[in-house]
């Protein structure tokens, strides 16, 4: 069975409270939920984990690559401009890595347009609301077995 790790990134504890014309009004609490029974269906394991520090989500990537997990979703919120540390972490990883995000990041503000990661993961999935986590499961599931 593979091992799946969700990392969720900074001020996602407060999705449910915040802005809700972009985020809606689901809880992290209930997307966490969503994923595990998808993970039931498409026969995996996933892990979630949400920090709103960016030493805590390098830690956090630098033990996957210890554990040897097979895939890794991340939804990093603003780092995802920015981040260059969570980058290099991430380039670490040697599975498949699938970018994503809630909102449409090419459809807001010019400053969340560029993805940092963007040149090393597998994908990017945007602008589905809480479906962009189950798409990215999806994706990561299919290329794990690819791989």
């Amino acid at each position: 069975m593979n091992n799946i790790l969700m990392l969720h990134g900074i001020n996602h504890n407060m999705f449910g409270k915040r802005d809700p014309k972009q985020y809606g009004t689901i809880t992290l609490e209930q997307i966490d939920a969503q994923l595990q029974a998808l993970a039931v269906e498409l026969e995996v394991r996933v892990q979630s984990f949400q920090t709103n520090s960016e030493a805590a989500m390098c830690e956090r990537i630098h033990r996957a690559f210890g554990d040897g997990v097979d895939g890794v979703l991340i939804n990093a919120g603003a780092w995802t401009h920015y981040s260059y540390g969570i980058r290099d972490a991430l380039a670490i990883l040697t599975c498949p890595v699938v970018e994503l995000h809630m909102s449409n990041i090419h459809a807001r503000e010019p400053f969340r347009h560029k993805s940092v990661f963007a040149d090393i993961v597998t994908g990017q999935i945007c602008g589905f609301g809480s479906q962009s986590y189950l798409l990215a499961l999806r994706a990561v599931v299919a290329a794990v077995h690819q791989g």
